[in-house]
C-alpha cells in the first residue's frame, strides 16, 4: 500500500477547509497540503443539505471568509449561492486541485519517533469494495465540522411503522419529493424546522409546525440596506470588513445583552412576535420558551417569512406532545390528531467530533472525553493537531478564519525554531466543563463523547470574537502551556552526525 506524505493535510472541503488551505497558502506558502474529502463533492453543509429553502441562519458578512467580500445583494443567503460562493472560492485560489475526493478518514495515528500523522481512509468508487489508503502528515487540521454527515438525529416514534405516508429527515432529502398539494407536518421548532415551514407552503396544501416545545424566533431583513450604500460609496473590500465590523458589534451586544438582561430581552422578543403575529395569535403557546434568550440558540427568519405564514393560514404551529403515529398522521397527547401525507423529522442533528473518526498516540487509543480544548482548537496531550469549530453565538466562520490564522503562525514559529512537535500541556488544576454551554437537546445527547472545556484561560471556550480576536491574531504561540520539543528520531540522527564529524 502506497503513502503519501504532505507537510499539512486538511480534513474536509467544506467552508472551514477551503479556508483554511487559503490561509496555509498565504502564510505557509512553503509548506505542501492536501484535503481529503469523505464525499465526491466539494462544499459539506452546503451541498449536503438540499432541503427547500436552505440559507443561512447567520449573515454572510460575518459567515462569508474575512478574505472573499460577500458581494450577492442577499446578506441572508440561500444554500445554492453559498455554496456557489465556497466553489469559487476554491477554483480563483487553486484549492480546489489539492482536494483528494472519496477519502473519509476513518484514523489518526500519531507515531512520537517520526513525529508524523497517518491518516487512514476509506475510499470506495461506485459499486467497488471499499479501500483503504494511508496518507502521512507533520500537522493535521480537523474542518470535518461537528455532526455526521451519513445521519441525522431522529427520535423513536411510537407507531411510526403504522404511517402510510413517507417520513423524511432534512439531512436525507429525496431530489424527487413531491409535496405539491400535500398536508405536511414538520416536527421540531429548531433552524431547520422555521427554514422548512415558509418554503414548503408555496406548494403544499397545509404545513404544520408540530413542536414539543417553543424557541425563540427573531425576524431580519435579508438584505442588509447600511451594507448596500457602503457598496456603492467605498471600495468593495472596505465596505466589506466595515459591514462585518457592524455586523459582529452588533452579534456581541445583542448577545450579552440576552445574558446580562434575560428578562428584558424576553420582554423584548416577545413585543416583536406580537407585532408580527398580531393580538390574536396564542404567542404565550407557541413563541414563548421555558429557558432565556441564547440559553439555546435562537431562530432567525428572513422578513418573518414564518410569521406571515402563520398569519395567512398556509401554516399553523401546534404545541405539544406526540402520543403516536397514526396510519394518516399522528396523535398528540391531548388526543388531538393531525393529518398528514408527508412528516419530515426536523429533530436535530447527530454531533460527533473528528468526523467519527479513531485517535491514537503511540498505538494507544485516546478517549476524547479524557481530553481538553486548548483555546478552542488543540487538544490537551494531542501533538500537532487543530480542530476548527467555530461560535455557537455567532457566525462559523468568525472563529474558523482566527483557528486558521493561529495555527499558521504556529506551524512557522515551530519552523524558526527547528521544532517538530507542538503539544498543549494538560494541567490537573484546570477544573473540568462541558465543551458547549448550549442547553440545546443535540447538545446534551452528545455531551458525553467531547471534549471538556476548562475554567480558565487557554483551556476556556469564551465564545466571544473580540476577545478572540486579540488572544488568537495577537497573543503569543509560546505560552507557559504549549510545549515544544523535536521528533526522537531527529534528536539521534543529529547526534549521529555531531559524533561522525
Amino acid at each position: 500500500m502506497t503513502t503519501r506524505h504532505f507537510d499539512v493535510l486538511i480534513i474536509g472541503a467544506g467552508l472551514s477547509g477551503v479556508g483554511a488551505a487559503y490561509h496555509l497558502q498565504k502564510h505557509c506558502p512553503g509548506k505542501s497540503f492536501a484535503i481529503l474529502e469523505g464525499r465526491q463533492r466539494m462544499g459539506g453543509t452546503w451541498d449536503l443539505f438540499r432541503y427547500p429553502g436552505i440559507r443561512s441562519d447567520s449573515d454572510m458578512y460575518t459567515l462569508g471568509y474575512s478574505f472573499r467580500p460577500w458581494t450577492h445583494g442577499k446578506a441572508i443567503a440561500d444554500g445554492p449561492s453559498i455554496l456557489e460562493y465556497v466553489r469559487t472560492t476554491a477554483r480563483t485560489h487553486g484549492i480546489d486541485q489539492k482536494i483528494h475526493f472519496g477519502q473519509w478518514a476513518t484514523r489518526y495515528s500519531w507515531n512520537s519517533e517520526e513525529a508524523r500523522w497517518t491518516v487512514e481512509t476509506r475510499s470506495q468508487q461506485g459499486n467497488e469494495e471499499p479501500q483503504t489508503r494511508r496518507f502521512t502528515c507533520n500537522f493535521l487540521i480537523n474542518c470535518s465540522g461537528y455532526y455526521r454527515y451519513d445521519q441525522g438525529y431522529t427520535p423513536e416514534f411510537p407507531g411510526r411503522e403504522r404511517f402510510e405516508g413517507k417520513v423524511i429527515h432534512p439531512q436525507h432529502w429525496p431530489e424527487d419529493l413531491d409535496y405539491k398539494g400535500k398536508r405536511v407536518v414538520i416536527i421540531g421548532s429548531g433552524a431547520t424546522a422555521v427554514t422548512l415551514v415558509p418554503a414548503m407552503t408555496r406548494d403544499a396544501a397545509h404545513v404544520t409546525m408540530l413542536q414539543r416545545s417553543p424557541s425563540y424566533v427573531v425576524s431580519l431583513p435579508d438584505v442588509d440596506a447600511i451594507a448596500q450604500a457602503l457598496q456603492r460609496l467605498l471600495p468593495t473590500k472596505l465596505a466589506y470588513q466595515v459591514t462585518r465590523w457592524k455586523n459582529v458589534s452588533t452579534q456581541t451586544l445583542f448577545f450579552q445583552a440576552c445574558k446580562r438582561f434575560p428578562k428584558l430581552m424576553r420582554k423584548l422578543i416577545r413585543w416583536q412576535t406580537r407585532r408580527e403575529l398580531g393580538p390574536d395569535f396564542d404567542v404565550d403557546t407557541h413563541f414563548n420558551p421555558s429557558y432565556d434568550p441564547w440559553d439555546q440558540r435562537l431562530c432567525l427568519v428572513p422578513n418573518g417569512d414564518l410569521f406571515r405564514a402563520l398569519r395567512k393560514g398556509e401554516a399553523s404551529v401546534v404545541t405539544d406532545q406526540i402520543d403516536t403515529f397514526t396510519r394518516d398522521g399522528i396523535r398528540l397527547f391531548s388526543g388531538q390528531e393531525i393529518k398528514a401525507d408527508i412528516i419530515v423529522t426536523a429533530t436535530g442533528l447527530s454531533l460527533v467530533a473528528l468526523g467519527g473518526a479513531e485517535l491514537e498516540l503511540d498505538g494507544r487509543p485516546v478517549s476524547l472525553p479524557d481530553t481538553m480544548s486548548y483555546k478552542g482548537m488543540m487538544l490537551s496531550d494531542v501533538p500537532n493537531l487543530a480542530l476548527v469549530v467555530g461560535y455557537t453565538n455567532a457566525s462559523w466562520t468568525l472563529k474558523a478564519d482566527l483557528t486558521d490564522e493561529y495555527v499558521c503562525r504556529l506551524i512557522n514559529y515551530m519552523d524558526e525554531h527547528d521544532y517538530d512537535v507542538c503539544v498543549p500541556a494538560s494541567d490537573p488544576r484546570v477544573n473540568e466543563a462541558p465543551f458547549l454551554d448550549l442547553n440545546s437537546g443535540y447538545v446534551h445527547r452528545a455531551l458525553e463523547h467531547l471534549p471538556k472545556q476548562g475554567d480558565r484561560a487557554p483551556w476556556r471556550l469564551y465564545q466571544n470574537y473580540l476577545l478572540d480576536l486579540i488572544k488568537l491574531r495577537f497573543g503569543t504561540v509560546d505560552d507557559q502551556v504549549m510545549r515544544f520539543t523535536r521528533a526522537p528520531g531527529k534528536e539521534m540522527r543529529g547526534e549521529a552526525a555531531d559524533r561522525a564529524a
